[in-house]
């Protein structure tokens, strides 16, 4: 190769100098307004598209957690509320268990006082109709024992006649 060619490429050239700054120029202005102006402005967008997606979310998030704050309050006041009508529903139970055991005991008392009332209404009117039939008994003995003369052999038998008629009686 020749010495000569490749020294003027080592040399300083004015010419050249100013064609490459030019040329350079020139490839950054289309650069700049086809290619990085677009980027730059594509670039700024997404970025902002991003930033409120994530502020969506941290809203959406701060929104979930109050939800789930809301729901777990309204389900702990819904299990207080379920506890309290559960305690109001068994003290009503026991008051009506206790009120019905007094009413059972007094009817059970009361029938109770109408039997001994019965019972001894019964003893009574047995006892007065048993009174009648020893005193009618009596007079049917004494009539007999009147009507009749009366040996010891007699006597035995009347008794005994008395006895047999009594046990059918």
């Amino acid at each position: 190769m020749n010495p000569l060619i490749a020294a003027d490429l080592l040399a300083p050239n004015l010419g050249l100098i100013v064609w490459i700054t030019f040329t350079f120029l020139a490839l950054l202005f289309v650069l700049k307004k086809y290619a990085w102006g677009p980027i730059t402005t594509a670039l700024a967008e997404r970025e902002e598209r991003i930033t409120e997606s994530m502020e969506q979310a941290d809203r959406a998030l701060s929104e979930a957690k109050k939800l789930q704050a809301d729901n777990t309050k309204a389900r702990k006041e819904a299990e207080a509320e379920g506890q309290r009508l559960i305690r109001e529903a068994r003290e009503a139970a026991d008051r009506l268990r206790s009120e019905e055991i007094a009413n059972t005991k007094t009817q059970i008392l009361t029938l109770q006082e109408q039997a001994k009332q019965e019972i001894e209404r019964e003893r009574d009117s047995a006892l007065d109709s048993l009174r009648l039939e020893v005193a009618d008994l009596a007079i049917n003995a004494a009539e007999k024992i009147l009507n009749e003369n009366l040996d010891e052999s007699r006597q035995k038998k009347i008794v005994a006649d008395f006895l047999s008629t009594l046990s059918k009686n």
